[in-house]
């Protein structure tokens, strides 16, 4: 009885010594007692012993610039759990350490950890952890742009959902992530409505990340040209629990927006920098965004005339002039326009819309379609032999 009393004390005292780590953020002394500790927690019950695992490395998320050395023991620890065959601890490791993997931006090690796990999880038809992963590796293929292997993964985490209770946050992350896809396939009504059910999910939980899917409603809105939403989505009930920089940032660019104008825009990229061009998945949309606008002004401010100086335009634009002489070269072979760039001169000459001669469109498609008729004769003809 002394020695479980004992025991039950010293993991009160570890537990205690990893949050004084935490909050004095001393990530080395933090590690040394995951190292430390493991001959005590082999010996007490794996289910305890897991959870006071989980908890100390839970501890690094608070500690900042802490990434590298929580990889480190994470690895270590996988190692040992390994040894002392803890299946469960290694494979909640092991999906830690892939989400860490991505958030350092290690996306090949995090794949490569990734795949194993995934073929072990289906075997041992642990769902819960299963979908964890999938949805996981939706997240690195998205990273990596390959936009089909990160639908796959989200169709196989939601396949999985369904087959299990799926708890409200871990819900409410696959509703983001669908929302992301839908936004980089450029359906923003359908994302919008992800990111509306991914704002509730959070929030139920007093989640911090609900402020992230408002985010990225108004973002949709802007995308959608529906600029004047922004306001009335802001000061709706929901909304209004999440006042701050990011729903600021994001109505400053929906002015602009709405104003077409360009120098606000840029103004509003300066103002809120951590909030925009920080944020990989706003900063994408927002380029696309800039550069819909900037070819607006161009066609707007060169319509009138037939041949004008970029120095102009650019004045007019109140943007640097080789980005204009550079934007407008590209708009022109995109054939926004017709025109050619004199750099001699430093102008630009306008043409008219050229008058397309349908004859030579129709010539091609009953040449085509004769071929195909010659083709199928020879191929009756061959039959008929």
């Amino acid at each position: 009885m002394k020695d479980q009393e004992a025991t039950a004390e010293k993991e009160q005292q570890i537990l205690r010594l990893g949050e004084e780590y935490k909050n004095a953020h001393n990530a080395a002394e933090l590690s040394a007692l995951i190292r430390n500790s493991r001959d005590l927690l082999g010996s007490i019950p794996k289910a305890k012993s897991t959870k006071i695992i989980k908890t100390l490395i839970d501890h690094f998320s608070q500690i900042p610039n802490s990434l590298d050395l929580q990889i480190q023991t994470c690895k270590d620890t996988v190692e040992w759990s390994k040894s002392e065959k803890r299946l469960f601890l290694k494979q909640s490791l092991e999906t830690r350490l892939a989400a860490l993997y991505a958030e350092n931006r290690m996306y090949t090690a995090a794949l490569d950890l990734i795949g194993p796990l995934l073929k072990e999880l289906k075997r041992l038809d642990d769902k819960m952890v299963l979908l964890e992963v999938q949805l996981l590796e939706s997240k690195v293929y998205h990273a990596l742009h390959n936009l089909a292997k990160a639908r796959a993964a989200l169709t196989a985490a939601r396949t999985s959902a369904n087959a299990i209770y799926c708890p409200p946050l871990l819900q409410a992350s696959l509703d983001m992530q669908s929302g992301i896809l839908h936004a980089e396939e450029r359906d923003y009504k359908t994302a919008y409505s992800y990111f509306y059910e991914t704002l509730e999910g959070y929030s139920s939980q007093d989640d911090p990340k609900a402020v992230l899917a408002l985010k990225y409603m108004l973002l949709c809105k802007i995308m959608l040209n529906q600029s004047d939403d922004v306001n009335s989505i802001t000061n709706g009930k929901l909304a209004l629990k999440y006042p701050g920089p990011d729903v600021d940032a994001m109505k400053a660019v929906a002015k602009a927006h709405q104003n077409r104008s360009l120098h606000d825009f840029e103004k509003a990229l300066a103002t809120y920098r951590g909030e925009l061009s920080n944020d990989t998945i706003v900063r994408s949309h927002l380029a696309k965004l800039y550069d819909t606008l900037l070819e607006q002004n161009l066609i707007r401010i060169i319509e009138p005339f037939s041949r004008v100086e970029i120095a102009h335009i650019a004045k007019l634009v109140q943007l640097p002039t080789d980005q204009v002489e550079k934007k407008l070269s590209q708009m022109i072979l995109d054939k926004a326009f017709h025109g050619v760039l004199d750099q001699g001169a430093g102008c630009l000459i306008v043409y008219e819309e050229p008058v397309v001669d349908q004859v030579y469109d129709s010539t091609l498609d009953t040449l085509k379609n004769m071929g195909s008729v010659v083709e199928s004769l020879y191929q009756k003809a061959a039959t008929l032999s």
